[in-house]
This record gives C-alpha cells, sequence and structure tokens, in this order.
C-alpha cells in the first residue's frame, strides 16, 4: 500500500502515540508533549493530566488542531507575554501538517528572563524538537466499496486488489463477494481497473468512505 499512499501536501499527519522532549535555554526547563486526541475534551483531559503531574511549572502553554483539515483548533500562553507560546507551537504544528493532536509545552523558569523573541524562539525550539522524534501517521481517508465477480474471476480480482494495496475481505453466495478497502483519492482507478480487469463483468457499490 506504501507505493500508493499520496506524496502531496492533500492528506495531513498524526502522531502514532505520545512523544515527550525536553529543551533548556539559559537555564528555564521546556518539556514538550505531543499526544494524538479526536475531540476538545480528549485535547483538555490530557492538558489537566499535565497540569497535575506539573503542577510546580510556572506555565502551561499548549496549543491543538482538530479535524481532517485542522481547522478545528485552540493555542494558550497560560500567562506567558502574549504571542510568545501558543502561536508559535500553532505554527508548529501548521508547518508540519499535524492534525488530532495536542502540543503542549511546560515550562520551568530558570531565574534569567529571556524575552519577548527568544522566548518564542524556545517555545518554538522545544515543539520542533518533540515533533521531530515523534512517529507521525499520515491520515488518509478509507473508502469502503463492495465487489461482485463469479468464481471464475476471482483470482483475478485478488491479483488486481493487491496491486493496489487494498485490504479486503470475501464472502461466498452464488457470486463472490469482495469487502474491500481503499485510499478514498484511489477509488475511481481501482474500480475502472477492475472493470476493465474483468472484461465488465465484476461490478461494485460504494458501502461509506
Amino acid at each position: 500500500m506504501t507505493e500508493h499512499l499520496p506524496s502531496d501536501e492533500r492528506f495531513p499527519f498524526i502522531p502514532a502515540t505520545e512523544s515527550t522532549a525536553e529543551l533548556v535555554v539559559r537555564k528555564s526547563r521546556f518539556l514538550a508533549f505531543l499526544a494524538p486526541c479526536r475531540s476538545k475534551e480528549e485535547a483538555q483531559s490530557y492538558l489537566n493530566v499535565l497540569k497535575q503531574t506539573y503542577w510546580d511549572a510556572g506555565h502551561h502553554c499548549y496549543a491543538y488542531r482538530l479535524g481532517p483539515d485542522g481547522m478545528d483548533y485552540r493555542m494558550s500562553d497560560d500567562g506567558e507575554p502574549s504571542g510568545t507560546a501558543g502561536k508559535p507551537l500553532l505554527f508548529c504544528l501548521q508547518r508540519a501538517r499535524l492534525t488530532n493532536c495536542i502540543l503542549v509545552v511546560v515550562r520551568y523558569f530558570g531565574g534569567v528572563k529571556l524575552g519577548v523573541g527568544p522566548l518564542a524562539r524556545a517555545y518554538a525550539d522545544a515543539a520542533q524538537v518533540v515533533i521531530d522524534q515523534a512517529e507521525l501517521l499520515q491520515l488518509v481517508p478509507m473508502t469502503h466499496v463492495d465487489m461482485y465477480c463469479s468464481y471464475d474471476d476471482m483470482s483475478m480480482l485478488i491479483e488486481g486488489l493487491q496491486q493496489y494495496g487494498c485490504t479486503y475481505e470475501v464472502s461466498y453466495g452464488d457470486a463472490v463477494t469482495f469487502h474491500v478497502v481503499m485510499p478514498a483519492h484511489e477509488e475511481q482507478t481501482i474500480t475502472s481497473f477492475v472493470v476493465d480487469l474483468t472484461n465488465g463483468r465484476a461490478g461494485f457499490s460504494k458501502v461509506s468512505t
């Protein structure tokens, strides 16, 4: 399936699991956390856990993006000068094309004031470190299609579906039914290929995306 995954910018990425990183800038410690989440409630719950765990930190700044286009988002400076934390974190998520995730940077003040510019860079650097080391998965919309063919065409259809890296389950009756999962952006290509492959003998119906 890998060879058919898109390499353009139509599809965002999500973190596979939680990742953590630490950055020290002029004695201030920046603890960065990147975690998957699928709703505002999950994002808030994750943030609450970090606030309880690192209760003695001065700031718990964050940004999250949700949805296939990442347009459902929120950010917070959590007491840092306006624009020095939340915006840099959100920008890092946007630049990495990340969605359905929350990025939190917990800061322990080290006694040396950084100034607005260096502070914003420190938050951005901490965010980038944790993003760079995270395992990312591409969020590709999938389509479920039922395909029907005769027993004579079964092996041919299997070969075609495997060529495109589709996953499927088979059920048997008067005809053979393939319950196929394929990348939504390849649906037209794959269904047309199957029809041509079987000289129009195979049929299909879309179930869902």
